[in-house]
């Protein structure tokens, strides 16, 4: 992996181990920022930000991050950014997003999203809108659409035009079809959650209520009903009220909701119970797994599992960690590439 003049990091190259890479040093000093640059080059844009130019180094006019797969045809991914926009290119041949996308799946876990957790109840389904769209390239399309069609019914709803049984219709069918995508990923990320990471024997959960219906009619006729039950209220207040937009998801540690009076080393958990979840779910998909983004991955979890974690992930897929830890890396010798990070300069520890 290759980055320059993104935020600290005024250049670097990387080798990676298919394994476990981890990335050691104080707090902003870069660790999370090639993180950061790795996400980019396998998605084109950043997981920390929209606004992508602002990850652009100060004083300087553009950025650039790319990187080679360890696929059979060696890959090359690369994204350049400036105020004016970006460019991505495989192969050297500057493509659109939608050909750009699929060649690396990676999979992040920060503490920024804790907000999963914690955080209101849209950050929850935005945690399965992403996931599901990484899974299916078609799901974030329906989404758009799905968006859309709730911007003009509120539209209609505010004022008083007789077009909303048209929106009606148009709600009813994306909002259908979305429901079910959406809960067809929940369901599979609850199976996967069943049998996968646990913290000190905790079990964790997730639920999407309502639930989805038997088929695509069935979910129709539904939702068509949650419409007419709300229409009163949606008149006074002038803003659909029902729909996967306010549908509720549920995350849970041990069966109770694990937004109300988890600690925060059980939060940090269930979060990266989630994570670990995805990425197998990528895995079943794809045929290989997504690469791991982990920062700062030892904070407040219990050692003991982080090192049967980091065990597994080295034999299985790839992964980079982040810590502030020299002591918590060094138990890692023999299992994960090191780097040192400091002041945005990375060497082979």
């Amino acid at each position: 992996m290759a980055v320059a003049d993104l935020r600290v990091i005024e250049s670097a190259r990387l080798c990676l181990s298919p394994g476990l890479n981890v990335f050691v040093g104080e707090n902003a000093q870069g660790k999370t920022t090639l993180l950061e640059a790795a996400g980019l080059v396998a998605r084109g844009r950043s997981f920390r930000t929209e606004e992508t130019s602002q990850l652009i180094r100060r004083g300087r006019e553009r950025l650039h991050a790319g990187g080679v797969l360890a696929d059979q045809a060696g890959t090359r991914l690369e994204v350049e950014v400036s105020q004016s926009g970006r460019r991505l290119a495989v192969d050297g041949r500057e493509v659109g997003p939608a050909g750009y996308g699929g060649h690396l799946d990676v999979v992040v876990y920060a503490t920024d999203r804790l907000r999963v957790i914690r955080g209101p109840m849209k950050e929850r389904r935005q945690f399965l809108d992403r996931g599901a769209a990484a899974l299916w390239p078609t799901y974030r399309g329906l989404l758009r659409d799905y968006e859309r069609v709730v911007r003009q019914r509120n539209a209609a709803l505010q004022a008083g035009d007789r077009s909303l049984e048209v929106w009606d219709e148009r709600l009813v069918e994306t909002g259908a079809t979305l429901r079910q995508r959406r809960g067809a990923y929940a369901v599979r990320l609850r199976a996967g959650l069943e049998r996968g990471f646990s913290s000190r024997g905790e079990s964790y959960g997730i639920v999407l209520e309502p639930g989805t219906a038997v088929n695509a009619e069935a979910e129709r006729e539904a939702l068509a009903r949650e419409l007419a039950a709300r229409r009163r209220a949606e008149t006074r207040a002038r803003v659909s009220l029902a729909g996967p937009h306010r549908d509720q998801v549920r995350i849970t540690i041990d069966g109770e909701d694990a937004g109300q009076g988890s600690s925060s080393g059980q939060a940090r958990s269930a979060l990266l119970a989630l994570t670990l979840a995805a990425a197998e779910l990528c895995r079943e998909e794809r045929g290989h797994p997504a690469t791991l983004l982990l920062d700062d991955l030892d904070s407040e979890l219990d050692l003991t599992r982080t090192l049967a974690l980091c065990e597994r992930v080295a034999q299985s897929g790839q992964a980079l960690v982040t810590t502030a830890h020299p002591g918590w890396a060094d138990r890692l010798d023999g299992l994960a590439r090191r780097f040192a990070v400091a002041a945005g300069e990375v060497r082979p520890a």
